[in-house]
């Protein structure tokens, strides 16, 4: 038998999730610019490929919580 749905806390976790993803960005950011002479154009393009996808997870974050908060 499926356990019921408790999503009384999800937006707490997605917001934690927000701030987690924010935090990798700036760190990927610093070390990019720190390390920028020591990595490859692809492994620089990669990295900012990377941060644009969780750039985009961030808004899809934040549009789960603006749907919970509509409930």
């Amino acid at each position: 038998m499926a356990k019921p749905d408790n999503r009384s806390d999800n937006v707490e976790k997605l917001q934690n999730m927000i701030e987690n993803t924010m935090e990798n960005i700036r760190e990927s950011r610093d070390y990019m610019k720190a390390h920028k002479q020591e990595m490859t154009a692809e492994q620089y393009a990669q990295m900012q490929e990377k941060n644009e996808r969780r750039e985009q997870s961030i808004e899809n974050y934040r549009a789960e919580i603006k749907d919970e908060n509509s409930r």
